[in-house]
This record gives C-alpha cells, sequence and structure tokens, in this order.
C-alpha cells in the first residue's frame, strides 16, 4: 500500500497523545503533512488508558464507547480496513439501573423492549418512551451533526442550509428550557426523569442548568447504540497508535512541551524538555488553560472562555472482586434519592456527598481475560467537584464508606469482604497525569444556554498555525467528541 509523502518542510507538532491527538495526528499525516507528537508521559492515550492490578486488567479511564463510526474512519482514511485493526461489539442493553428503593430497570438496546421495561418497572405507558427516543432523534438529525461535526467560529457554518433548517426550528430544541424541565415534562415519573436526567454527566454538566438541547445525547446511546471493544477501551488507544505509527507519525514520549513559540502572529516553534522544534503549524490536544497559561505566556489569553464553569471530575476505585454478580451488567449506575442536591453539592464543590450516584463498570463481563475466573474488575465512579485544593486522601475514605453503605443493601452483600485489592484516582491524579485543569473530564460545563457557543474554538483566530483539539475545546469532550474536533481540525487547517 502506497503511503503519502510528506513535504519536508511541512513539519506538524501534535502536543499530547491523547484519544484527539491521535486522531488529528493520523488526519494530518494521511493529508501530507509530517506529522510529530510529543507526549510528556511515557504511553499514548491520554485518559484512555490501561493498567494492571494483581490479575486484573483494568481500563482507567472512559468506559462507554458510542459512535465508533468515527474510530473506523481513521482506518478507511488511510486506506485500510478497520477490522484489521479494531473490533467490537454492539450491545444488547445500554445500562442497568437501580435505586435505593430496589427498583432495577435494564434499559434494553431494542426500543420496544425498552420501552416494555419502562412500562412494567415504572408504570409509563410505553409510547411515552418511544416518543422521548424520537424526540432525541430528531433534535440530533436537525442539528446534533452540525453543531458537532463543523466549527462554529466559521461562516461557512451558519449559512449552510442545515443551519437556517434548524434556526427556523428553534423551538424545537429546547434552548430555553433546562433538560430536567424538559424531562419533567415530557415524562412525569421521577425515577424516569433521573435516568434521562443523568445524560448531562456525560459531559460533566448539571440537568437542572444544563439547557434542553442536551437532550440529543440518548439517541447516541438508544439510536446509534453502545459498543464494546472486544479486548477493551484500551484496544482504541492501541489501534490507532499502531494506525498513525505504520503511516510515519513520530512519537516523541517523555518529551514535554514547555512553550509555543509565537513570532509577529504566527508560529515558528515549539520549545520542549529537550530542544526546539521548528514548526509552523501546532495542534494542541492539551486542555486549553494550561495551553494558554503554560505554553503561551506571553500571549493574551482568551479569559472570557477559559474562566467558564468547570465541568465535573470523578473519583475512581478499582477493585478486585473475588466473586460473580449476575444482576450486575457491563455499566451499572445506582441512583441517589436526591439528585438535584447531588449536583448542588458537586458545582458548589461540597464533598462528599450524603448520597452519591455511583457507577459501576465491570468489563469482565464482556472480556473474561479481564479477571481470574469467578472473580470481576469493577471500576466504581463517583462524580465529584474539580480539584480545588481539597485532601483527596481524606476524602478517599470517607467516600469509599458513602458507596458501600449504598451498595450492600441493594446488592445483599458485604462488599468490604469480597474487595481483594484497590487503587484510586482522583481529580488531583487526573490533574497531574492529563493537565486537565483540576481533573475536569470533560473542559467547562454546559450549564448555561450559550456554553456550547462560548467553547474555545478549534483554531486561533490571532496567531496563525495554532489549532486546538480535545475535550476541552469544541464539540466537547467523550471520545466521540474529541475524535470529532481532531476531524474539524484536520478539514479548517490549509494543505501542506
Amino acid at each position: 500500500m502506497s503511503e503519502v509523502k510528506p513535504d519536508k518542510n511541512s513539519k506538524v507538532v501534535v502536543i499530547g497523545a491523547g484519544v484527539a491527538g491521535l486522531a488529528a495526528a493520523i488526519r494530518l499525516q494521511s493529508k501530507g503533512y509530517d506529522v510529530v507528537v510529543v507526549e510528556a508521559n511515557v504511553y499514548p492515550g491520554g485518559k484512555l488508558t490501561q493498567f494492571v492490578q494483581g490479575a486484573y486488567r483494568f481500563d482507567a479511564g472512559p468506559s462507554l464507547f458510542t459512535m465508533p463510526q468515527y474510530v473506523d474512519e481513521l482506518f478507511e482514511l488511510t486506506g485500510r480496513n478497520p477490522k484489521d485493526y479494531f473490533n467490537y461489539t454492539r450491545k444488547s442493553e445500554s445500562c442497568r439501573y437501580f435505586w435505593n428503593d430496589a427498583t432495577h430497570i435494564i434499559a434494553y438496546a431494542d426500543h420496544q423492549q425498552f420501552a416494555n421495561e419502562i412500562e412494567k418497572k415504572l408504570g409509563v405507558k410505553a409510547v411515552v418512551v418511544k416518543k422521548k427516543l424520537l424526540k432525541s432523534k430528531q433534535m440530533y438529525e436537525l442539528a446534533g451533526r452540525t453543531f458537532l461535526e463543523k466549527p462554529l467560529n466559521h461562516c461557512s457554518t451558519w449559512i449552510s442550509k442545515d443551519i437556517v433548517k434548524a434556526l427556523f426550528r428553534l423551538h424545537s430544541l429546547s434552548l430555553f428550557n433546562t433538560m430536567h424541565q424538559e424531562n419533567v415534562n415530557m415524562l412525569k415519573n421521577p425515577k424516569l426523569v433521573q435516568l434521562f436526567d443523568r445524560y448531562a454527566t456525560y459531559n460533566g454538566s448539571d440537568p437542572y442548568k444544563a439547557p434542553g438541547v442536551l437532550n440529543i445525547i440518548p439517541h447516541l446511546e438508544h439510536g446509534i447504540g453502545t459498543f464494546h471493544p472486544v479486548k477493551g477501551m484500551h484496544q482504541i488507544t492501541e489501534s490507532l497508535f499502531r494506525l498513525a505509527k505504520e503511516i510515519g507519525v513520530t512519537f516523541r514520549f517523555n518529551e514535554k512541551a514547555e512553550q509555543i513559540l509565537v513570532s509577529n502572529g504566527a508560529i515558528e516553534g515549539v520549545k520542549t524538555n529537550i530542544e526546539i522544534i521548528a514548526t509552523k503549524m501546532v495542534i494542541s490536544n492539551m486542555d486549553v488553560t494550561p495551553t494558554y497559561r503554560k505554553l503561551l505566556p506571553d500571549l493574551k489569553a482568551p479569559e472570557r472562555t477559559l474562566n467558564q464553569e468547570r465541568s465535573s471530575s470523578a473519583l475512581i476505585f478499582y477493585w478486585g472482586i473475588k466473586t460473580t454478580f449476575s444482576q450486575l451488567g457491563l455499566h451499572n449506575i445506582f441512583f441517589s434519592n436526591d439528585y438535584h442536591k447531588e449536583f448542588k453539592d458537586i458545582f458548589s464543590g461540597k464533598v462528599p456527598a450524603e448520597d452519591p450516584t455511583v457507577y459501576v463498570n465491570i468489563t469482565s463481563k464482556d472480556v473474561p481475560s479481564d479477571a481470574p475466573e469467578d472473580h470481576e474488575n469493577w471500576f466504581v465512579m463517583v462524580n465529584v467537584p474539580q480539584h480545588k485544593n481539597q485532601n483527596w486522601q481524606t476524602l478517599i475514605p470517607a467516600y469509599r464508606q458513602a458507596i458501600l453503605k449504598k451498595l450492600n443493601p441493594l446488592l445483599h452483600v458485604d462488599l468490604s469482604t469480597v474487595i481483594e485489592n484497590e487503587s484510586t484516582l482522583t481529580p488531583l491524579d487526573i490533574e497531574l497525569k492529563t493537565s486537565s485543569l483540576g481533573g475536569s473530564l470533560y473542559g467547562t460545563s454546559s450549564n448555561s444556554r450559550y456554553a456550547a457557543f462560548l467553547r474555545h474554538a478549534n483554531e486561533s483566530s490571532r496567531v496563525k498555525g495554532l489549532y486546538f483539539c480535545g475535550g476541552s475545546v469544541h464539540p466537547g469532550g467523550g471520545i466521540p467528541l474529541c475524535l470529532l474536533s481532531a476531524k474539524i481540525v484536520s478539514e479548517i487547517c490549509p494543505k501542506p
């Protein structure tokens, strides 16, 4: 297979080998650039990494995989068959939900089956559920693809037929109500409202503040589907890293970018802890705030953008469990009794939450080799505020106790007796490992109707040759949107 031979004067430096950095490198190398990726860590993937704890394997970060076409697209772009590198299966259920009163719901992928489950367990007519899913799909088709796949700072985006059509139907996008208000209006039942409110956490936001347009998110899961890589989430990183190396991308690990060099309003290089790399184009996959604060100290920062409310973070426990639980699936949510209070606590910085919602991901359900036989690997996460000098070592045992108090009666077991080994990841750890300010998982939150339009653009308006990708810029956080940010960058940058 013939590869694109880049011009020797068309070097691009990508700062950060997170999933967006990998995707940007692949796209730009395929476009004809000579791409160099500098990464402070000794491994690729950013948050999308793995580790082994005793006899258990864990995906360290993102655990939900939707919109796999954006990964496949990167292989197809280079003339390769994605199946030769990366395989995944579509799940027959997206999640299992649990409440303190022992209500238990399985969110089946099949819409009729899911609607029937809701009618059986909550007494809400199946037709209401199907209407809700259809509304989410219509919102996505009306505006989702355009707003997610196009740069919002380009005039061409706003004069497209799709945008004009969306503007004429602005009322149907629920911009002027919150997610929660929209869900209450349509669904009524408190548990079903809570189930759909939780999609605000997909970009680290508060459903009681986030605009109703975020109700397009359920379509990604219920309409397009949830998937799981056959070897775990880290297979995404491994396959993209392999592809990038095959097409000629150069990786320089354990090399930290210290400054983006700018002269007369244009990029002239990147200074690392090892040398200065001359280049006329830089793509930063680093959180946009430290990009400005640390790498562009002499450039006036866009303070309004950088000072927006940050998204929530996470406290994660990795537990090796020496038994199995048949009532649990790959994804499991144990809801709090007072969701509104929980989000108020998170965004006011109060910790620990008295009754946290707990997410449990068990990849050994799908990948048996991730745990010994008759054992399970539990990724246990609670949403928490970003790091602002909290003493997480003190908070870890408090959260651990709150989680056990919640799960034990619902699972009819004393979990402390079956936890074989344990490690934790705090917001401070996330910040130190990935340069995400305060450990915020998605950059800024979407806790205002204008938040989507205030995200940092993918291209600098003041420095020629400076671009941005990753979860802290448009279109947002999470694997699919990070991949789309890389796609946007590749489409707006000039040809070499």
